[in-house]
């Protein structure tokens, strides 16, 4: 995976944005949009990172492993809230030095390991974590089942996998599903069905929730805060990336308002 042009060219391009998002109006703008202001590259707001919480569950002393967890958000949040121990991976690694020095700042005790790793081939013992979370991050990678795989050997029995997605919707025509496909994360095209890939992965599907009415609402609201802090954002990012970016975000909002794109949400287990 790691040694993909294309798949390289978005780490990098992940890698610079992690910096940028850290400036203060576009901290501001994920304030409004999410609810945090981690610099997050994921649609995870506030609300959902309450849903997750709760439908994960854990206790004190409890082992978390947030899968490209990029600058930090909702990892660091969650296991503030639960009190647990969380390790984070990603490959940028732009993006797990801000999550440290946010979790430092913030005084959280229990985030203990970061490291740059593939997700595909995790750096862990088998059944070492009770939980594992990733948001929106199986769109942005290739080896998709490999990845659940891998999240399947080092979750122990008894353990539990909750993670967000972005996919193409099914049964669309050849041309519908072009567009979706130039319209989402980079990565979105998968070659089968989530459920189909948990399944050959090893786990069991126990809560499937369709997350697109709120990720339509989210994208339209990021869209315009971008366009109202235009020369802010610009200042930013450089005019023209920052109309690339504008561009992307419309394109994904009309995708996503003619069904072309959904936003889901998983809770799977071991399957026995």
């Amino acid at each position: 995976m790691r040694g993909a042009p294309e798949q390289r060219a978005v780490f990098e391009r992940f890698a610079k944005k992690y910096e940028l998002l850290q400036a203060d109006v576009m901290r501001r703008i994920e304030r409004s949009v999410c609810g945090c202001d981690y610099g997050a590259t994921s649609w995870t707001t506030l609300a959902e990172a309450r849903i997750i919480r709760d439908m994960l569950a854990l206790e004190p002393r409890n082992r978390l492993l947030d899968v490209g967890s990029g600058s930090g958000w909702p990892g660091i949040y969650l296991a503030e809230k639960m009190g647990c121990d969380i390790a984070m991976v990603d490959l940028p690694r732009a993006g797990l030095r801000i999550a440290l020095d946010r979790a430092k700042a913030d005084n959280i005790a229990g985030v203990g390991f970061a490291s740059v790793a593939d997700a595909a081939a995790l750096p862990f013992r088998s059944d070492w974590f009770d939980a594992i979370f990733h948001s929106d991050v199986l769109c942005c990678l290739t080896e998709k089942l490999a990845v659940l795989t891998s999240c399947r050997r080092v979750v122990r029995a008894g353990g539990k996998m909750v993670f967000s997605v972005i996919l193409i919707t099914p049964g669309l025509a050849d041309a519908e599903y072009e567009r979706a496909a130039v319209s989402g994360p980079p990565f979105i095209a998968a070659d089968g069905a989530y459920p189909d890939m948990l399944g050959q992965a090893g786990w069991e599907i126990t809560d499937h929730r369709d997350l697109t009415a709120d990720y339509v609402k989210t994208v339209g609201h990021m869209l315009h805060q971008l366009e109202s802090h235009a020369d802010e954002v610009g200042a930013v990012f450089g005019e023209d990336d920052a109309a690339q970016e504008r561009a992307r975000r419309r394109a994904a909002l009309d995708a996503l308002e003619d069904g072309l794109l959904r936003r889901e949400l998983f809770h799977v287990v071991p399957r026995a």
